[in-house]
């Protein structure tokens, strides 16, 4: 309908017009412009756009504290956020903890709805809380719906969706995506392999389609934003644009003729509104968990995203995103265990404060007990010191890479493990896991190192030492498996100390050789002494080389970062030679093979298109995380 001004307001106009004609033909506009009486104040800031986030939570007990606490800690003003969630089928403490935040915060924010249903807690045709029914999926889109017609009616300007499992790292990500001024924008989020929240290709039919363009972006190598075909999980939609008003989860449209699926639906009614989506990744903006598959449980859920916390603090300097659950909401801690063993010991030098609190953040959201040990430092060895205590370099060693000399890092760092292999033979302790504080952790650490160690007892194993992690230099011919424990194998010469389980015995033999007098580095040691070092020389020193050494494969711990990497830092390459403290070195940044990635043995990928950041051809629906 046209609407039609009062006649009061056209006659003012009338004698608006009237009286500027009446002015003199000589007069112009700065003749009617006077002094002010008083100073002009300047005009105030505009107030930031109004956004509503909506995430939907179901068995999110563990993720929660997590996922709402980063939300806490977002850089934008929460007066201008209105917050719509969605609670039900939980089995779990999920509505209680949502219910609990929701009062803690409410105030803040300019508005907080929320709908939750206590009973069903499991949808009738699904058989298992990973399956995705059509009864499902048709929930999630009425409710994602909702969600888009409360901000509408909100007058928001913009809808951020959000899963309750990603992790945004990046206080300033509303902001960041405010400026790409873009109708639907999305974040890109990490996980430990390449998958992520958007596809680069897509089928007629609405599938995932592998193109050549995803893995460059995905890994940084293309940096900005760029034009996909599906993005999911967490984006931004810009309610301003009089296209989105067409954009819908519910009912499809209707030319839909796929199955139900809320991330396709969506995607679908954003191409017949010529809506393009896009993925940004001009900064590091968050995390997100692997997609499980249909059969896996909710523990297999839990211990996943326990993995994706651990992994945040090591790509990130922010730990306080990791292991900060949100202060509105009671969170209570993961029991902690020895997991198996009769002690954990961490090595720290106490000057890296950032790998201590790194690994005792990672630690605690494992479940894992440890004691701290702190290590000995090579900086702070002198000549008399070293003399004082026996220490001589093994006659004729040289770094095979470099060609150097011991160095008082190498030095420091065998002597932190032979404290910790000294106090388990005056404590007669049976058996130990001795971690470094410079790794990472495989999914499913604590249960994979659990069932190993079961499966060590189950057959009475006679053993010394076990890697949990380490560089093998012997690639060319395969390692034997053990006969009756899967998952281990006799190891083959092998460089690094990131962690392994010793015995009572095995401690014993590594104290029994003697090695103060001559000294090798410490991953050089082990070999020796298990009879597998290419260097006969070398194992000519020690008459006795029968430890009983044996590795987990696939391995379950890996360097936090390779030589080269952002962040990388050596403690015993960057130092001083053993026996001249005046002769600095740094080989390793020139000779990068000793701290380098192994070939052919990078972190294990998943196979399957899970590993490209997509599910499989088939189905899009049978890995999702939401409702």
């Amino acid at each position: 309908m046209e609407a039609i001004m009062p006649f009061g307001f056209v006659g003012f106009g009338l004698r608006l017009v009237i009286l500027t004609w009446m002015l003199p033909d000589k007069t112009c506009a700065g003749d009617l412009i006077t002094d002010p009486v008083e100073p002009v104040l300047p005009e105030s800031s505009l107030l930031k756009p109004k956004v509503l986030i909506a995430f939907l939570a179901r068995n999110a007990e563990h993720s929660l504290p997590y996922f709402l606490g980063c939300i806490d800690r977002l850089d934008y003003p929460k007066d201008r956020i209105a917050v719509w969630a969605a609670a039900d089928h939980s089995m779990d403490n999920t509505t209680a903890m949502l219910q609990e935040w929701i009062r803690g915060v409410t105030g803040q924010y300019h508005s907080v709805h929320w709908t939750s249903a206590e009973e069903p807690s499991s949808y009738a045709d699904e058989s298992g809380p990973k399956h995705w029914p059509d009864s499902r999926f048709s929930h999630v889109m009425k409710l994602k719906q909702a969600a888009l017609q409360a901000a509408r009616a909100l007058w928001a300007d913009y809808i951020l969706f959000v899963d309750a499992d990603n992790m945004l790292t990046n206080r300033r990500v509303l902001t960041e995506m405010m400026a790409e001024n873009l109708t639907v924008a999305a974040p890109m989020l990490e996980s430990r392999v390449l998958y992520s929240n958007f596809w680069c290709g897509m089928t007629p039919q609405g599938y995932y389609r592998r193109t050549p363009e995803y893995i460059p972006i995905r890994n940084w190598k293309r940096q900005g934003c760029f034009a996909v075909p599906m993005v999911h999980s967490t984006f931004l939609v810009d309610l301003r644009r009089s296209a989105t008003r067409a954009l819908a989860f519910h009912p499809p449209h209707q030319d839909y003729s796929f199955p139900l699926d809320d991330i396709m639906v969506f995607a679908f009614s954003a191409r017949q509104a010529d809506v393009q989506m896009y993925i940004c990744n001009r900064e590091h903006y968050g995390y997100l968990p692997l997609p499980l598959k249909q059969q896996q449980s909710q523990e297999e859920e839990v211990e996943s995203f326990s993995h994706t916390l651990t992994e945040v603090p090591v790509k990130t300097s922010h730990i306080d995103y990791l292991m900060m659950p949100s202060k509105y909401m009671h969170h209570r801690p993961k029991p902690l265990e020895k997991i198996g063993f009769e002690e954990i010991f961490l090595i720290n030098l106490k000057r890296r404060f950032d790998r201590r609190d790194r690994m005792l953040s990672t630690l605690a959201v494992l479940g894992i007990d440890f004691t701290l040990t702190e290590a000995v430092d090579g900086k702070a060895l002198n000549t008399s010191r070293l003399l004082a205590m026996g220490i001589d370099m093994l006659p004729g060693y040289k770094d095979p890479y470099s060609g150097r000399v011991l160095t008082r890092g190498e030095i420091g760092c065998f002597l932190s493990h032979y404290k910790i292999w000294k106090q388990v033979a005056e404590l007669g302790l049976r058996r130990v896991l001795v971690l470094e504080d410079d790794v990472r952790f495989e999914p499913r650490f604590r249960s994979r190192l659990m069932t190993l160690l079961e499966n060590v007892d189950r057959v009475r194993l006679d053993w010394d030492l076990i890697y949990i992690g380490r560089k093998r230099l012997q690639v060319k011919q395969p390692e034997p498996w053990v006969e009756g424990v899967s998952n281990l194998v006799h190891p083959d010469y092998s460089y690094w100390t990131l962690g392994y389980a010793l015995s009572l015995q095995g401690a014993k033999k590594l104290l029994g050789a003697q090695p103060l007098g001559k000294m090798l580095p410490v991953d050089e040691y082990l070999p020796v002494m298990f009879n597998k070092h290419p260097k006969e020389e070398y194992m000519a020193q020690f008459e006795r080389r029968d430890l009983l050494a044996f590795s987990v494969e696939p391995l379950l711990l890996f360097p936090t970062h390779y030589t080269g990497e952002p962040g990388y830092f050596s403690d015993t390459e960057t130092s001083t030679i053993w026996d001249d403290e005046a002769t600095a070195t740094d080989w390793d940044r020139e000779n990068d093979q000793r701290r380098g990635k192994p070939d052919g043995q990078g972190r294990p990928t998943p196979s399957g298109s899970a590993a490209e950041g997509v599910p499989p051809l088939s189905s899009a629906s049978k890995h999702r995380e939401e409702l």
